[in-house]
């Protein structure tokens, strides 16, 4: 029994002291990946999170789903999926959960970051309070859990600010901004004006199921009433419900910070009221026996405070996709500004341009101008309103956060604070760790002379030539443009020849086109273009583009839309291979050419978008030569995802039995291997809500043996899905060959790999 006495004392909170070597504040996407990244590194991490689970917009609390550069497959930007951490959570996500329970979401989180030791988690703990050891230089920071009543003073020579409104940021006096710049600080032409706004509002999402009885539903009293102010509603979709709703927006004329209840209170209103009235106004009795299953409690938000690094992003590094020496990330969602009247505007919801590709995102944008020990992390990077408008999505926050964990690791180790790594030599370590863990840096390699791979002599045990794959598939009307992505080593141009089924004579045409930029996918150069007759009837066509001489890399071979013909599909599909179409998704764009008006800065070109499976078949062909593009000397290149090539081996689908081999002059003492598979970058995994056919990626090899030079089996995996497989042996292994030995994934997919790395021993 615990009697406590009359005090004439104020009471003090039990207080817990934790020392660390780096404080993550917040624990949404971007604050997840840093301290998973940090503690896998080496480092003590304290990840400090004000709510009752993990992932921040992308939690069960407010279910949006993760997307980044990807966009829904809705823009150019192909295998653009981002890699590293972010890349393992919607892996296991999607192999768990293909239905795209939240909840599922929040478990796989939690044991992401659980399963570290070197990661203290304190959830439902607020920060509130700063100390600076210098006037730039934090020393801790306060917390309070409400849960356990504690208090909690953090110690960290480096902090990481994650939460969304820059808390600790603000707390610290670092400069920040807040709303739009004029068009002429960065030369934005798409800078809003007042009108617009120069704030983007809170969402809360709903949803609602069939009980198979009718319900009734009583309006609570703080109910909207009437529609007649939200102009939007008349376009409201009865199917839809979660994210899709993201236009219920409202505050964006309001402090999105210190309103934050205020505006949620009023999007509450408008939730309850959208409801009340499809329930009760008699418009909609398909909804009689709907129920109200779940309203968010927590709004999404959007923007706040945007802090000053050394550098601030702006919307010509997005639109030109700038390079920069100290690339660290990079981004591919448009640039998505929204019309701060929200729901009660009559403007449409977004404004969605996008760029022609990825682009870069520089380190100097992830750490504080002024306090010189604070990294910034997620949505609060140093970007302009303009370029936050496609920084801020949670995927590209995510694997920006990485980036920061890898940093704040090196920091701790060569005792260094975030500026010093911008140092050329120092950036230049930074991107190689960051990708030797599977993270993706656009133009940037992988070039590590640890890594025994690179000095190995390469043996494998077939190559897939690309000559043809077969007319075994659907037929496919050209409704649309249509398009095959083809992979092409400099050289003559082959033949193809294709299976065409015409209702009637006609003619159709095909151009051969390609991409202005190397490692785009946007078809803007014509380089050759054939037309032929067609009878009635399948046809077999030889499409001559004469003798052209093409580089190495990706064309498309582009047939015109002809409701008349359907052309031969094929049932096998094969690492960096795709079919595009000129169209467009609704969701991130609202014609199949995207056509700014004048005056914005914003480029104008096609959309050419895949299809989801099952969907999304290749065309059948035969080349008149092969092409030599899935070469063993791929898996050492340094790039682990189709690109400007497709930087894959792929081995010969006629062959059962398929392996790698790395084989060197003198034993080596074998430490730690690993291998970069195929699990589709092209696809989104969007991770809530939207549910998927399948679970793991067809092209992943799912089965392989890794054997040393005497034959001997070091480890033997069935049922991968993963993109990175990691063999740490706990005793090293002296060999001058390792094998690893892989299954065809299925009967119409040949097994690939995009990398092998190797690595001696530390012990």
């Amino acid at each position: 029994m615990i009697k406590a006495e009359f005090s004439s004392q104020v009471r003090g909170l039990k207080t817990e002291e934790i020392q660390s070597d780096l404080v993550v504040v917040g624990g949404g996407m971007a604050g997840t990946c840093c301290a998973i990244t940090a503690a896998r590194a080496g480092i003590k991490v304290t990840l400090v999170q004000d709510r009752p689970v993990l992932g921040g917009n992308a939690s069960s609390e407010i279910r949006l789903w993760i997307l980044g550069a990807t966009s829904h497959m809705g823009n150019n930007n192909r295998w653009a999926r981002e890699g590293g951490v972010i890349d393992e959570i919607l892996v296991e996500n999607m192999y768990r959960n293909p239905e795209g329970n939240p909840l599922i979401l929040d478990t796989i989180l939690i044991e992401k970051v659980t399963e570290e030791a070197n990661i203290r988690l304190l959830l439902n703990t607020a920060v509130y309070e700063a100390e600076k050891s210098a006037d730039f230089h934090i020393k801790s920071v306060t917390a309070f859990c409400s849960q356990n009543s504690t208090r909690y003073l953090l110690l960290a020579p480096l902090f990481a600010d994650g939460s969304g409104d820059g808390i600790l940021g603000f707390l610290s006096g670092a400069a920040f901004r807040i709303g739009a710049e004029s068009k002429d600080e960065f030369d934005e032409q798409f800078a809003p004006d007042e009108q617009y706004g120069e704030l983007l509002g809170h969402s809360i999402y709903f949803y609602s199921k069939d009980t198979g009885k009718p319900v009734r539903f009583v309006a609570p009293s703080y109910t909207l009433k009437t529609l007649t102010e939200l102009p939007r509603f008349h376009s409201f979709n009865l199917k839809q419900h979660g994210c899709w709703l993201w236009w219920v927006e409202y505050g964006g004329r309001m402090d999105t910070i210190h309103e934050s209840e205020r505006i949620k209170w009023e999007l509450w209103k408008v939730v309850y009221g959208i409801w009340h009235h499809i329930k009760n106004s008699g418009e909609y009795p398909e909804k009689e026996n709907h129920t109200l299953e779940w309203v968010g409690t927590v709004p999404g938000k959007r923007e706040s405070r945007r802090f000053e690094g050394d550098f601030m992003l702006s919307q010509k590094d997005v639109v030109e996709q700038r390079e920069h020496y100290d690339a660290i990330s990079f981004g591919g969602w448009s640039l998505d500004l929204h019309p701060a009247d929200g729901v009660y505007g009559d403007k449409p919801g977004c404004n969605q341009w996008h760029s022609k590709g990825v682009y870069q995102i520089p380190y100097r944008t992830m750490y504080s101008k002024n306090i010189h020990n604070l990294f910034l992390v997620g949505r609060i990077i140093s970007a302009s309103h303009v370029a936050f408008g496609s920084s801020r999505v949670m995927a590209t926050c995510a694997h920006g956060g990485q980036a920061v964990g890898m940093a704040a690791a090196m920091c701790k180790e060569l005792d260094l604070l975030p500026r010093d790594i911008a140092e050329p030599s120092l950036v230049t370590k930074l991107q190689q760790r960051l990708l030797a863990e599977g993270h993706y840096i656009p133009n940037v390699r992988y070039q590590d002379d640890d890594d025994l791979a690179q000095q190995a002599q390469l043996k494998v045990s077939s190559t897939w030539s690309l000559q043809d794959l077969p007319f075994d598939g659907p037929w496919r009307r050209l409704d649309f443009d249509m398009a095959q992505l083809l992979p092409v080593s400099a050289g003559l141009m082959p033949k193809i020849t294709i299976q065409c089924n015409a209702s009637n004579t006609t003619q159709l045409s095909v151009r051969l086109m390609t991409s202005e930029k190397a490692g785009n996918f946007t078809p803007e150069r014509v380089l050759a273009e054939y037309t032929s007759a067609l009878e009635p009837g399948i046809n077999h066509l030889e499409v001559d583009f004469g003798t052209l001489e093409v580089e190495k890399g990706y064309v498309f071979v582009a047939f015109s839309a002809n409701q008349k013909v359907e052309v031969r599909q094929s049932t096998t599909r094969v690492t960096g291979l795709v079919s595009v179409y000129q169209r467009f998704n609704k969701e991130v764009a609202t014609s199949s050419r995207q056509s700014p008006p004048d005056g914005i800065g914003i480029d104008s070109f096609e959309f050419w978008l895949p299809e989801r499976r099952p969907n999304g078949h290749n065309l059948a062909f035969t080349l008149s030569h092969p092409l030599v593009v899935f070469e063993k000397e791929q898996l050492t290149n340094g790039v682990f995802r189709p690109a400007v090539s497709t930087n894959a081996w792929v081995a010969d689908p006629g062959v059962e039995s398929n392996w790698v081999e790395l084989k060197w002059q003198q034993p080596q003492r074998i430490g730690k291997i690993r291998l970069f598979l195929d699990t589709d970058f092209d696809h989104p995994m969007e991770s809530t809500l939207l549910g998927h056919p399948e679970s793991e990626m067809p092209f992943c090899v799912q089965c392989f043996n890794i054997k040393d030079g005497s034959g001997r089996v070091l480890t033997s995996v069935e049922g991968n899905h993963q993109t990175i497989y990691t063999l740490v042996l706990e005793e090293p292994v002296e060999t001058d060959t390792i094998r690893v030995e892989v299954a065809h994934p299925q009967p119409h997919i040949p097994a690939a790999l995009f990398g092998i790395t190797c690595y001696a021993s530390k012990k």
